[in-house]
């Protein structure tokens, strides 16, 4: 019996040990000219959890030069262009697994993955991420995933203009701080085009979507919404559900009132400070009953 508990105690170390290494390094957070980037995830049970991030500092990570001249070889001026574009943008992905368990991370692992490997050959083809990419992901994960696991996903890029593009799989807005008018402003639900949790219908841009059964339908192609964070001082803030559905009970919430009160005591600060700010105050309003996961984009002064 021991023995066998000294395994399953091993294995457990094991999965954590590798969950970790997947884990965003402070090194990996996105470096552009004008924009402040800070953010990071806080697991529940302190190892690690449901939530996952992953940033994309495409001319950190890759070798956009080597790139750029391959296309230009084989005649892909178009994907040249592209590939050139990506020095003054980078990608900021946060997911949220449903559940906050230890093993949850497994599907976090899987999508990590995935993620990165479609940008390599999304690079290649199109010198840029495009929904495609999420439509495959979708696929794959609706075709190899219980009903009652899905995650919630936003994907976007921000450019050193301060344009944010993003496409939302069931995943909570962004949260726009005003540093002019000094308050949280409303990012409108019409403006931004949700879709549904990865994993919980298949595409209808699937190419072997006529061999899926479903009785609840599929699920329209992927789009891209749009925010531009246009004055000095702007925050932008990206989220799980940990941080907007924070509460001491159901009718004393955390977001949006009290977030912003502590954004226009800290919204002078760097964005590493305004995260810590962020996440002591949440502490301080309550314990978390779940993964919390926030990354603040601000454009500099």
């Amino acid at each position: 019996m021991t023995e066998n508990i000294d395994f399953f105690e091993d294995e457990l170390k094991n999965f954590e040990d590798i969950a970790r290494y997947i884990k965003p390094s402070s090194g990996e957070i996105p470096e552009l000219q004008g924009i402040d980037i800070y953010g990071d995830t806080i697991p529940l049970n302190g190892i690690v959890g449901g939530d996952h991030m992953i940033y994309v500092d495409f001319k950190k990570r890759y070798d956009l030069d080597k790139r750029i001249l391959d296309s230009i070889v084989i005649n892909r001026a178009d994907v040249a262009e592209r590939l050139k574009q990506n020095k003054t943008k980078a990608g900021i992905l946060i997911a949220d697994v449903s559940g906050h368990k230890i093993t949850d991370a497994l599907l976090a692992a899987m999508l990590h993955q995935s993620f990165l490997i479609g940008v390599m050959y999304e690079l290649k083809q199109n010198g840029q991420v495009t929904t495609e990419l999420f439509e495959n992901i979708n696929s794959r994960f609706y075709n190899s995933s219980s009903f009652s696991k899905f995650i919630t996903m936003i994907y976007g890029e921000i450019s050193e203009n301060g344009m944010f593009r993003f496409t939302n799989a069931g995943h909570p807005n962004p949260a726009v701080f005003s540093n002019k008018y000094d308050k949280l402003m409303e990012v409108s639900q019409k403006r931004v085009i949700h879709f549904p949790p990865i994993g919980t219908l298949p595409s209808i841009e699937d190419i072997d979507f006529r061999k899926t059964l479903t009785s609840i339908g599929y699920k329209k192609k992927y789009s891209i919404n749009e925010i531009n964070l246009m004055g000095a001082g702007d925050i932008l803030l990206l989220y799980t559900d940990g941080l907007s559905e924070h509460d001491t009970n159901m009718e004393d919430l955390y977001f949006p009132q009290k977030l912003e009160i502590i954004l226009k005591k800290v919204k002078k600060h760097n964005a590493k400070d305004i995260f810590n700010q962020i996440i002591d105050d949440m502490l301080k309003f309550n314990k978390f009953s779940d993964d919390v996961s926030i990354v603040v984009i601000k454009k500099n002064m």
